[in-house]
Protein backbone atom coordinates (compact mmCIF):
# COMPACT_ATOMS: atom_id res chain seq x y z
CA UNK A 1 0.00 0.00 0.00
CA UNK A 2 1.32 3.45 -0.87
CA UNK A 3 1.76 5.54 2.29
CA UNK A 4 -0.27 8.70 2.45
CA UNK A 5 2.26 11.53 2.56
CA UNK A 6 -0.33 14.24 3.09
CA UNK A 7 -0.58 15.17 6.78
CA UNK A 8 -4.18 16.25 7.45
CA UNK A 9 -3.33 17.20 11.01
CA UNK A 10 -1.08 20.12 10.15
CA UNK A 11 -3.48 22.33 8.24
CA UNK A 12 -5.90 23.47 10.96
CA UNK A 13 -4.46 26.77 12.19
CA UNK A 14 -7.03 28.26 14.52
CA UNK A 15 -9.78 28.81 12.01
CA UNK A 16 -12.12 27.53 14.71
CA UNK A 17 -11.34 26.39 18.23
CA UNK A 18 -12.00 22.70 18.92
CA UNK A 19 -12.63 23.64 22.55
CA UNK A 20 -15.18 26.44 22.41
CA UNK A 21 -16.28 26.86 18.80
CA UNK A 22 -15.07 30.46 18.87
CA UNK A 23 -12.75 31.92 16.28
CA UNK A 24 -9.01 31.64 16.87
CA UNK A 25 -8.79 35.37 17.52
CA UNK A 26 -11.53 35.33 20.13
CA UNK A 27 -10.07 32.26 21.77
CA UNK A 28 -6.64 33.79 22.12
CA UNK A 29 -8.01 37.02 23.49
CA UNK A 30 -9.78 34.99 26.15
CA UNK A 31 -6.74 32.95 27.20
CA UNK A 32 -5.11 33.86 30.49
CA UNK A 33 -2.69 32.09 32.78
CA UNK A 34 -5.48 30.91 35.05
CA UNK A 35 -7.89 28.27 33.83
CA UNK A 36 -6.10 27.59 30.52
CA UNK A 37 -7.39 24.80 28.36
CA UNK A 38 -4.61 22.39 27.58
CA UNK A 39 -4.47 21.07 24.02
CA UNK A 40 -2.94 17.65 24.61
CA UNK A 41 -3.07 15.66 21.36
CA UNK A 42 -6.58 14.39 21.65
CA UNK A 43 -7.40 15.21 25.27
CA UNK A 44 -8.67 18.42 26.85
CA UNK A 45 -7.74 18.98 30.48
CA UNK A 46 -8.55 21.99 32.65
CA UNK A 47 -5.53 22.99 34.72
CA UNK A 48 -4.55 25.84 36.99
CA UNK A 49 -1.52 28.06 36.92
CA UNK A 50 1.83 26.57 38.03
CA UNK A 51 1.95 26.02 41.78
CA UNK A 52 -1.76 26.74 42.22
CA UNK A 53 -3.28 23.27 42.02
CA UNK A 54 -5.89 22.79 44.71
CA UNK A 55 -6.22 19.87 47.08
CA UNK A 56 -8.75 18.29 44.75
CA UNK A 57 -6.39 18.39 41.76
CA UNK A 58 -5.43 14.78 40.95
CA UNK A 59 -1.75 14.17 40.31
CA UNK A 60 -2.47 12.90 36.81
CA UNK A 61 -3.65 16.37 35.78
CA UNK A 62 -0.44 18.15 36.73
CA UNK A 63 1.28 19.51 33.62
CA UNK A 64 4.85 19.01 32.48
CA UNK A 65 6.99 21.03 30.09
CA UNK A 66 7.70 19.33 26.78
CA UNK A 67 9.44 20.38 23.59
CA UNK A 68 7.07 20.87 20.66
CA UNK A 69 9.67 22.00 18.10
CA UNK A 70 13.46 22.07 17.85
CA UNK A 71 16.26 22.57 15.36
CA UNK A 72 19.91 21.56 15.61
CA UNK A 73 22.42 24.40 15.27
CA UNK A 74 25.87 24.86 13.72
CA UNK A 75 28.49 27.53 13.19
CA UNK A 76 28.50 29.61 9.98
CA UNK A 77 31.32 29.48 7.41
CA UNK A 78 32.82 32.88 6.63
CA UNK A 79 31.31 33.11 3.13
CA UNK A 80 27.78 32.50 4.43
CA UNK A 81 27.60 35.03 7.28
CA UNK A 82 24.61 37.40 7.03
CA UNK A 83 24.62 40.94 8.38
CA UNK A 84 21.41 42.36 9.84
CA UNK A 85 21.02 45.94 11.01
CA UNK A 86 17.80 47.47 12.33
CA UNK A 87 15.80 44.54 10.96
CA UNK A 88 13.33 41.91 12.13
CA UNK A 89 13.62 38.23 11.33
CA UNK A 90 10.28 36.39 11.31
CA UNK A 91 10.69 32.63 11.58
CA UNK A 92 8.03 29.95 11.13
CA UNK A 93 8.05 26.76 13.21
CA UNK A 94 5.73 23.77 12.94
CA UNK A 95 4.59 22.39 16.30
CA UNK A 96 4.08 18.73 17.14
CA UNK A 97 2.37 18.55 20.55
CA UNK A 98 -0.12 21.11 21.84
CA UNK A 99 -0.16 22.93 25.15
CA UNK A 100 -0.01 26.36 26.73
CA UNK A 101 2.49 28.85 28.17
CA UNK A 102 5.08 28.42 25.37
CA UNK A 103 8.72 29.28 25.98
CA UNK A 104 11.22 29.98 23.21
CA UNK A 105 14.89 29.02 23.33
CA UNK A 106 17.50 31.17 21.58
CA UNK A 107 21.05 29.92 21.22
CA UNK A 108 24.33 31.62 20.37
CA UNK A 109 26.28 28.42 20.95
CA UNK A 110 28.66 28.98 18.03
CA UNK A 111 28.53 32.78 17.96
CA UNK A 112 31.60 34.86 18.73
CA UNK A 113 29.68 38.15 19.11
CA UNK A 114 26.89 39.27 21.47
CA UNK A 115 23.47 39.82 19.92
CA UNK A 116 21.16 42.60 21.11
CA UNK A 117 17.49 41.68 20.78
CA UNK A 118 15.32 44.77 21.02
CA UNK A 119 11.93 43.04 21.00
CA UNK A 120 10.48 39.60 20.37
CA UNK A 121 7.01 38.14 19.80
CA UNK A 122 5.28 34.84 19.16
CA UNK A 123 1.98 34.32 17.37
CA UNK A 124 -0.05 31.83 15.36
CA UNK A 125 0.78 31.87 11.67
CA UNK A 126 -1.82 32.91 9.11
CA UNK A 127 -1.68 31.16 5.77
CA UNK A 128 0.72 28.46 4.64
CA UNK A 129 3.80 27.92 2.51
CA UNK A 130 6.03 31.02 2.58
CA UNK A 131 3.66 33.14 4.66
CA UNK A 132 5.16 34.80 7.73
CA UNK A 133 1.93 36.63 8.66
CA UNK A 134 0.13 36.02 11.93
CA UNK A 135 -3.52 35.56 12.87
CA UNK A 136 -4.84 38.89 14.25
CA UNK A 137 -5.13 38.85 18.02
CA UNK A 138 -2.63 36.02 18.59
CA UNK A 139 0.63 37.97 18.84
CA UNK A 140 2.21 37.88 22.31
CA UNK A 141 5.37 39.65 23.48
CA UNK A 142 8.27 37.46 24.53
CA UNK A 143 10.15 38.58 27.61
CA UNK A 144 13.37 37.42 29.20
CA UNK A 145 13.51 37.64 32.99
CA UNK A 146 10.64 40.08 32.68
CA UNK A 147 12.39 42.39 30.20
CA UNK A 148 11.24 42.95 26.60
CA UNK A 149 14.84 43.24 25.37
CA UNK A 150 17.89 41.16 26.11
CA UNK A 151 21.50 40.40 25.22
CA UNK A 152 22.37 36.97 23.85
CA UNK A 153 26.00 36.45 24.85
CA UNK A 154 28.59 34.59 22.77
CA UNK A 155 28.19 30.90 23.51
CA UNK A 156 25.04 31.65 25.51
CA UNK A 157 21.51 30.28 25.58
CA UNK A 158 18.37 32.21 26.56
CA UNK A 159 14.95 30.78 27.41
CA UNK A 160 12.04 33.20 27.33
CA UNK A 161 9.49 33.58 30.08
CA UNK A 162 6.25 31.62 29.54
CA UNK A 163 3.68 33.64 27.61
CA UNK A 164 -0.11 33.49 27.60
CA UNK A 165 -0.79 31.63 24.38
CA UNK A 166 -2.59 28.42 23.62
CA UNK A 167 -0.66 26.31 21.09
CA UNK A 168 -2.61 23.81 19.06
CA UNK A 169 -0.89 20.55 18.11
CA UNK A 170 0.27 20.70 14.49
CA UNK A 171 -0.09 24.49 14.25
CA UNK A 172 2.48 26.90 12.82
CA UNK A 173 3.92 29.68 14.95
CA UNK A 174 5.78 32.82 13.91
CA UNK A 175 8.61 33.93 16.19
CA UNK A 176 9.91 37.44 15.46
CA UNK A 177 13.17 38.94 16.69
CA UNK A 178 14.03 42.62 16.24
CA UNK A 179 17.74 43.39 15.94
CA UNK A 180 18.11 47.13 16.64
CA UNK A 181 21.85 47.22 15.93
CA UNK A 182 24.18 45.36 13.62
CA UNK A 183 24.06 41.62 14.14
CA UNK A 184 25.72 38.71 12.38
CA UNK A 185 24.03 35.37 13.07
CA UNK A 186 26.76 33.03 14.29
CA UNK A 187 24.47 30.16 15.28
CA UNK A 188 22.03 28.84 12.71
CA UNK A 189 20.14 25.78 11.62
CA UNK A 190 21.52 25.79 8.09
CA UNK A 191 18.76 23.95 6.22
CA UNK A 192 15.41 24.97 7.68
CA UNK A 193 13.28 23.70 4.76
CA UNK A 194 11.11 26.70 5.63
CA UNK A 195 11.13 30.14 4.03
CA UNK A 196 11.64 32.80 6.70
CA UNK A 197 11.50 36.56 6.28
CA UNK A 198 13.80 39.47 7.14
CA UNK A 199 12.19 42.94 7.01
CA UNK A 200 13.34 46.43 7.85
CA UNK A 201 12.58 48.04 11.21
CA UNK A 202 10.72 46.61 14.19
CA UNK A 203 8.08 44.32 12.69
CA UNK A 204 7.55 42.21 15.80
CA UNK A 205 4.10 43.63 16.59
CA UNK A 206 2.55 43.57 13.12
CA UNK A 207 0.51 40.74 11.63
CA UNK A 208 1.44 41.51 8.02
CA UNK A 209 5.07 42.62 7.71
CA UNK A 210 5.03 42.97 3.93
CA UNK A 211 7.92 42.27 1.61
CA UNK A 212 11.48 41.58 2.64
CA UNK A 213 14.41 39.32 1.92
CA UNK A 214 14.16 35.59 2.47
CA UNK A 215 16.35 33.17 4.37
CA UNK A 216 16.18 29.38 4.35
CA UNK A 217 17.92 29.14 7.72
CA UNK A 218 16.81 29.44 11.33
CA UNK A 219 18.77 32.24 13.00
CA UNK A 220 19.48 31.75 16.72
CA UNK A 221 16.17 29.92 17.13
CA UNK A 222 16.65 26.43 18.59
CA UNK A 223 13.50 25.35 20.44
CA UNK A 224 9.94 25.89 21.60
CA UNK A 225 8.41 24.11 24.58
CA UNK A 226 4.87 24.09 25.97
CA UNK A 227 3.15 23.07 29.16
CA UNK A 228 1.37 19.82 28.39
CA UNK A 229 -0.31 16.95 30.22
CA UNK A 230 1.47 14.79 32.76
CA UNK A 231 1.71 11.87 30.29
CA UNK A 232 3.30 14.02 27.59
CA UNK A 233 6.90 13.43 26.52
CA UNK A 234 9.29 14.30 23.71
CA UNK A 235 10.89 12.16 21.01
CA UNK A 236 14.16 13.35 19.46
CA UNK A 237 15.00 12.29 15.91
CA UNK A 238 18.81 12.35 15.71
CA UNK A 239 20.10 12.19 12.16
CA UNK A 240 21.44 13.83 9.03
CA UNK A 241 19.95 15.30 5.84
CA UNK A 242 17.42 12.47 5.53
CA UNK A 243 15.99 13.48 8.91
CA UNK A 244 16.10 17.23 8.26
CA UNK A 245 14.23 16.62 4.99
CA UNK A 246 16.77 17.87 2.46
CA UNK A 247 14.96 16.76 -0.71
CA UNK A 248 11.41 17.27 0.50
CA UNK A 249 9.18 20.14 -0.61
CA UNK A 250 10.17 23.46 0.96
CA UNK A 251 7.79 25.07 3.47
CA UNK A 252 5.50 22.03 3.44
CA UNK A 253 6.55 20.10 6.59
CA UNK A 254 7.15 16.82 4.78
CA UNK A 255 10.17 15.78 6.80
CA UNK A 256 9.63 12.27 8.18
CA UNK A 257 9.58 13.48 11.82
CA UNK A 258 6.78 15.94 10.93
CA UNK A 259 4.77 13.14 9.35
CA UNK A 260 5.42 10.85 12.30
CA UNK A 261 4.18 13.61 14.60
CA UNK A 262 0.95 13.67 12.60
CA UNK A 263 0.54 9.92 13.07
CA UNK A 264 1.13 10.27 16.82
CA UNK A 265 -1.54 12.98 17.04
CA UNK A 266 -3.98 10.84 15.10
CA UNK A 267 -3.23 7.98 17.50
CA UNK A 268 -3.90 10.21 20.53
CA UNK A 269 -0.34 9.83 21.82
CA UNK A 270 0.86 13.08 23.46
CA UNK A 271 4.39 13.13 22.08
CA UNK A 272 6.46 16.10 21.00
CA UNK A 273 8.60 15.29 17.96
CA UNK A 274 11.89 17.21 17.87
CA UNK A 275 13.96 17.19 14.69
CA UNK A 276 17.70 17.09 15.44
CA UNK A 277 18.72 16.37 11.85
CA UNK A 278 21.62 18.18 10.20
CA UNK A 279 22.49 17.91 6.53
CA UNK A 280 25.85 16.18 6.14
CA UNK A 281 26.05 15.21 9.78
CA UNK A 282 28.18 12.23 10.77
CA UNK A 283 28.22 9.94 13.77
CA UNK A 284 31.95 10.08 14.47
CA UNK A 285 33.31 13.30 12.95
CA UNK A 286 32.31 16.95 12.81
CA UNK A 287 33.25 20.61 13.31
CA UNK A 288 32.91 22.58 16.54
CA UNK A 289 34.80 25.87 16.08
CA UNK A 290 32.85 29.08 16.49
CA UNK A 291 31.75 31.33 13.65
CA UNK A 292 34.67 33.49 12.55
CA UNK A 293 37.08 30.59 12.52
CA UNK A 294 34.68 27.88 11.40
CA UNK A 295 35.60 25.36 8.72
CA UNK A 296 34.03 25.89 5.26
CA UNK A 297 32.00 22.71 5.90
CA UNK A 298 30.96 23.74 9.42
CA UNK A 299 27.30 23.38 8.46
CA UNK A 300 27.55 19.60 8.92
CA UNK A 301 27.81 20.32 12.63
CA UNK A 302 29.60 18.48 15.40
CA UNK A 303 29.63 14.69 15.37
CA UNK A 304 26.34 13.21 16.54
CA UNK A 305 28.18 11.67 19.49
CA UNK A 306 29.44 15.12 20.49
CA UNK A 307 26.16 17.00 20.09
CA UNK A 308 24.06 14.35 21.83
CA UNK A 309 24.14 16.22 25.15
CA UNK A 310 22.85 19.48 23.66
CA UNK A 311 20.52 18.27 20.91
CA UNK A 312 19.02 15.28 22.74
CA UNK A 313 19.54 15.46 26.49
CA UNK A 314 19.01 19.23 26.53
CA UNK A 315 15.45 18.98 25.21
CA UNK A 316 12.54 19.55 27.62
CA UNK A 317 10.62 16.38 28.48
CA UNK A 318 12.68 14.03 26.32
CA UNK A 319 12.09 10.30 26.94
CA UNK A 320 12.86 8.75 23.56
CA UNK A 321 15.50 9.07 20.85
CA UNK A 322 15.39 7.62 17.32
CA UNK A 323 18.69 7.38 15.45
CA UNK A 324 19.24 7.42 11.68
CA UNK A 325 22.92 8.21 11.33
CA UNK A 326 26.09 6.90 9.70
CA UNK A 327 25.69 7.18 5.94
CA UNK A 328 27.83 10.33 5.74
CA UNK A 329 30.59 8.62 7.71
CA UNK A 330 30.63 5.99 4.96
CA UNK A 331 30.54 8.57 2.18
CA UNK A 332 33.39 10.69 3.52
CA UNK A 333 35.87 8.27 5.08
CA UNK A 334 36.84 5.28 2.91
CA UNK A 335 39.03 3.89 5.70
CA UNK A 336 36.17 3.70 8.17
CA UNK A 337 35.16 0.19 9.21
CA UNK A 338 31.75 -1.16 10.10
CA UNK A 339 33.19 -2.08 13.50
CA UNK A 340 33.96 1.61 14.16
CA UNK A 341 30.42 2.61 13.23
CA UNK A 342 29.01 -0.10 15.48
CA UNK A 343 31.20 1.14 18.34
CA UNK A 344 29.80 4.64 17.77
CA UNK A 345 26.25 3.33 17.92
CA UNK A 346 27.06 1.49 21.14
CA UNK A 347 28.24 4.80 22.60
CA UNK A 348 25.00 6.52 21.54
CA UNK A 349 23.03 3.78 23.24
CA UNK A 350 25.08 4.12 26.42
CA UNK A 351 24.57 7.91 26.49
CA UNK A 352 20.82 7.44 26.17
CA UNK A 353 20.54 4.64 28.72
CA UNK A 354 22.56 6.34 31.44
CA UNK A 355 20.13 9.25 31.16
CA UNK A 356 17.02 7.08 31.38
CA UNK A 357 15.97 7.35 27.74
CA UNK A 358 14.57 4.68 25.49
CA UNK A 359 16.66 4.53 22.32
CA UNK A 360 15.51 3.11 18.99
CA UNK A 361 17.90 2.33 16.16
CA UNK A 362 17.06 3.10 12.54
CA UNK A 363 18.68 1.07 9.76
CA UNK A 364 20.56 2.95 7.03
CA UNK A 365 18.72 3.48 3.76
CA UNK A 366 20.01 1.95 0.51
CA UNK A 367 22.08 4.28 -1.68
CA UNK A 368 22.78 2.56 -5.00
CA UNK A 369 22.74 5.21 -7.70
CA UNK A 370 24.11 7.91 -5.39
CA UNK A 371 27.47 9.61 -5.88
CA UNK A 372 30.39 7.21 -6.14
CA UNK A 373 31.76 8.17 -2.75
CA UNK A 374 28.62 6.58 -1.30
CA UNK A 375 27.75 3.96 -3.89
CA UNK A 376 30.60 1.46 -4.02
CA UNK A 377 30.89 -2.22 -3.04
CA UNK A 378 32.92 -1.53 0.12
CA UNK A 379 30.35 0.90 1.50
CA UNK A 380 27.48 -1.41 0.65
CA UNK A 381 29.16 -4.22 2.59
CA UNK A 382 29.65 -1.90 5.59
CA UNK A 383 26.03 -0.73 5.41
CA UNK A 384 24.82 -4.32 5.39
CA UNK A 385 27.03 -5.21 8.35
CA UNK A 386 25.86 -2.21 10.38
CA UNK A 387 22.20 -2.85 9.57
CA UNK A 388 22.56 -6.53 10.49
CA UNK A 389 24.00 -5.50 13.86
CA UNK A 390 21.22 -2.96 14.48
CA UNK A 391 18.59 -5.59 13.66
CA UNK A 392 20.04 -8.56 15.53
CA UNK A 393 22.40 -7.47 18.32
CA UNK A 394 19.61 -6.55 20.74
CA UNK A 395 21.44 -3.41 21.86
CA UNK A 396 18.77 -0.91 20.89
CA UNK A 397 15.47 -0.98 22.79
CA UNK A 398 13.79 -1.50 19.42
CA UNK A 399 14.65 -1.41 15.74
CA UNK A 400 12.98 0.82 13.14
CA UNK A 401 13.72 -0.75 9.76
CA UNK A 402 13.87 2.32 7.54
CA UNK A 403 15.88 0.31 5.00
CA UNK A 404 13.10 -2.24 4.56
CA UNK A 405 10.51 0.55 4.26
CA UNK A 406 11.98 2.09 1.11
CA UNK A 407 14.24 -0.46 -0.60
CA UNK A 408 13.46 -1.84 -4.03
CA UNK A 409 12.57 -5.53 -3.71
CA UNK A 410 14.04 -6.17 -7.17
CA UNK A 411 17.34 -4.52 -6.20
CA UNK A 412 17.63 -4.07 -2.40
CA UNK A 413 20.76 -1.95 -2.83
CA UNK A 414 18.63 0.97 -4.00
CA UNK A 415 15.46 2.83 -3.07
CA UNK A 416 12.22 2.19 -4.88
CA UNK A 417 12.05 4.70 -7.75
CA UNK A 418 8.84 6.24 -6.41
CA UNK A 419 10.63 7.09 -3.15
CA UNK A 420 13.89 8.35 -4.66
CA UNK A 421 14.31 12.13 -4.96
CA UNK A 422 16.56 11.47 -7.95
CA UNK A 423 19.97 11.44 -6.30
CA UNK A 424 19.86 7.85 -5.05
CA UNK A 425 20.45 8.98 -1.48
CA UNK A 426 17.59 11.17 -0.26
CA UNK A 427 13.91 10.19 -0.21
CA UNK A 428 11.32 12.51 -1.71
CA UNK A 429 8.02 13.47 -0.04
CA UNK A 430 6.56 10.02 -0.69
CA UNK A 431 9.74 8.41 0.62
CA UNK A 432 9.70 10.36 3.87
CA UNK A 433 6.06 9.32 4.30
CA UNK A 434 7.20 5.69 3.97
CA UNK A 435 9.84 6.29 6.67
CA UNK A 436 7.26 7.81 9.01
CA UNK A 437 4.85 4.93 8.35
CA UNK A 438 7.58 2.42 9.27
CA UNK A 439 7.74 3.61 12.89
CA UNK A 440 5.51 1.54 15.22
CA UNK A 441 3.49 3.96 17.34
CA UNK A 442 3.52 1.39 20.16
CA UNK A 443 7.15 2.38 20.82
CA UNK A 444 5.85 5.60 22.33
CA UNK A 445 3.24 4.25 24.71
CA UNK A 446 2.87 6.02 28.05
CA UNK A 447 5.43 4.86 30.58
CA UNK A 448 7.17 6.18 33.66
CA UNK A 449 10.94 6.18 34.01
Amino acid sequence: MTPNHTDPYVTRIFTKSPFTGRSGTALHRAVTRRGLLLAGAGATVVIGAPGEAGEGDPVRHRPSRVGTWAAASTAVPAKKILTLAGETVRQVVHTSIGGDLPRVTLANTFGAEPVRIGAATIGVRAGAGRSCDTVPGTLRPLTFDGAPDTLLAPGGVLVSDPCDLLVEAGADLVISLYLPGEARPGTVSPRAKQSNLIVGGDATATDTPGRGRRTSRYLWLSGVSVRAGRDAAAVVALGDSITCGTKTTDSANHRWPDLLAGRLRAGHRPRGLLNAGLSGNRLLFGYEDRTGRAHPKASIGPAALRRFGRDVLGQPGVRYVVTLIGVNDLGNNPRLTAAQLIAGHRELIAKARVNGLRVYGGTLLPFAGAARRYDNPANEAKRQELNHWIRTAGQYDAVIDFDAAVRDLKDPRRMQPRYDSGDGLHPNDLGTAALAAAVPLELFETWQA
